[in-house]
């Protein structure tokens, strides 16, 4: 199993990681840590998903922000890299937002990307 790994190649924002230690401590598990990947799907190709973890396999790799422990397989990372992940709360709601550097379109409700 890979370990921790120093310079994450995410951005997790001062919003998305308060929210994101708002979930841990719900969960009430001090080992979770934020599982962010991809997988192909979703209206523009491919979509992200995020999830609490507190498991790591052996294609992961594990950053830490602030706190926060960020884990990501090595196949999500290539499509990850970059990304900044923001938690915005306005009237519409309260949701995360991706934004990709490496994704040439988006959808609508910007839950999946095209590359």
């Amino acid at each position: 199993m890979n370990t921790m790994v120093a310079d994450c190649p995410i951005l997790l924002t001062e919003n998305a990681l308060g929210r994101i230690r708002f979930l841990i401590e719900g969960e009430g598990n001090p080992n979770a840590m934020l599982r962010l990947s991809v997988s192909g799907g979703g209206c523009s190709g491919f979509q992200y998903a995020m999830q609490l973890d507190s498991q790591k396999n052996a294609d992961d790799l594990v950053y830490e922000q602030d706190g926060v422990r960020l884990v990501v397989d090595e196949m999500s990372l290539e499509l990850l890299r970059g990304v900044e992940l923001d938690f915005v709360e306005d009237l519409a709601g309260a949701s995360f937002h991706f934004r990709n550097p490496n994704a040439s379109s988006t959808c609508g409700c910007g839950s999946s990307f095209s590359v």
